[in-house]
């Protein structure tokens, strides 16, 4: 049979195999990228673990292709044996051949899989080669917990843009820095280490030429171990970008997308030395068009964008409706007059004020962790 739910009415057995699985896919953060983050676990009739894997980097073995090897490993036999992923087996040849013939290779019996790839170029038809070759597949055990972890994904398979997450460091009373620009630190280093987590699961991290100039950010993920760094982009209409910033010191790319020709610029060449690449995306303001910045984002794989900016950007991004997601610190205290969250701009009634829907609250150290949805995101 095809595709049909055994749940809530599982074993026991499904559920911890998934689970297990789920938590293989977390290991893929910060690795896997553009590729989903996708665990694998290969168990025989009685449930006992016979081989296991995650996503590896792009170009390099999917989940079940690990599982598999892992299995063959410890010599084991697969024949009539279960296969949980966290994600559609693929049914295409890329990087990588497709796992369904792998699975199908193996002699399994039946695989369950969370949900069905987005993926056009998947989208069912790995369930279907599955099910063709005489194995029973299921679908739909913790699809919502696989989804979350695949969000970026999933975004840019249905959107065409990235997954957009705003985080914003703040005191009790709103402000992010003191009227004269100091802001380091208002949260304490939990918090801190906590946003560099966030940071490595994104394919780029972004702000704005403001902050740039104002702090000099590196952007990349320093406080924990990563395997890759995400992409740096800063939105900088006039290609005012020094190319000694620190942004430039990491390893990865840097992209600059700015309004102005950049072939009329006296600081591109120095730019283009420094390791940047420069794009423009000019709107008729003669800023750049932020909604075709996600768009082109989105064509270079970037599944969830991190964002750090100051209020300006903030505010552009929020009233045009590109956030997904808020990811707010709040340490505990109060800084007085300073400079704000967001320029939203001013509103004439509450029936326009922005909505979104909490996700979280937990403490980090000393701060707090508040995260929102946006509640008309379709992401």
């Amino acid at each position: 049979m095809t595709g049909k739910p055994l749940w809530p009415e599982q074993h026991a057995d499904d559920l911890s195999a998934m689970q297990h699985a789920l938590a293989l896919a977390e290991q893929a953060i910060g690795l896997s990228e553009p590729n989903p983050r996708v665990g694998c676990v290969i168990t025989d009739a009685r449930g006992r673990v016979l081989g296991s894997g995650h996503t590896q980097a792009a170009g390099q073995a999917h989940a079940e292709v690990m599982a598999l090897r892992d299995a063959q490993a410890r010599g084991a036999d697969l024949r009539g044996a279960t296969a949980y992923v966290t994600l559609e087996p693929c049914a295409h040849h890329g990087r990588t051949p497709p796992c369904c013939e792998a699975l199908v290779a193996a002699g399994l019996g039946r695989v369950v899989a969370a949900l069905v790839d987005p993926n056009p170029l998947v989208a069912g038809q790995g369930m279907a080669r599955l099910a063709a070759a005489g194995i029973q597949t299921e679908t739909g055990l913790l699809a919502e917990a696989a989804r979350e972890l695949n969000i970026g994904f999933f975004s840019r398979m249905q959107r065409g843009q990235p997954f957009v997450r705003l985080k914003i460091a703040a005191s009790l009373d709103g402000q992010t820095a003191l009227r004269n620009g100091q802001s380091q630190w208002i949260t304490a280093s939990a918090a801190r280490s906590d946003g560099h987590a966030w940071r490595r699961r994104a394919g780029a991290v972004l702000t704005g030429y403001g902050t740039l100039r104002d702090d000099d950010p590196r952007l990349d993920v320093r406080l924990l171990p990563t395997a890759r760094q995400p992409m740096r982009v800063v939105i900088d209409s006039r290609l005012q970008t020094p190319p000694q910033a620190r942004i430039f010191e990491a390893e990865g790319q840097v992209l600059i997308y700015c309004a102005v020709d950049p072939d009329t610029q006296p600081n591109a060449a120095a730019l283009q030395a420094a390791g940047a690449e420069l794009s423009r995306l000019p709107n008729a303001q003669g800023k750049v068009e932020l909604a075709d910045v996600l768009k082109d984002l989105g064509r270079r794989g970037i599944n969830e964008l991190h964002v750090e900016a100051g209020a300006k950007l903030n505010g552009s991004l929020l009233r045009e409706g590109l956030v997904d997601e808020l990811l707010l610190y709040l340490a505990p205290k109060m800084l007085g007059a300073g400079l704000g969250l967001a320029e939203i701009g001013e509103f004439q009634s509450l029936d326009q004020a922005l909505q979104w829907r909490w996700l979280e609250c937990s403490p980090i150290g000393a701060d707090l962790r508040l995260r929102a949805r946006r509640a008309a995101s379709s992401a």
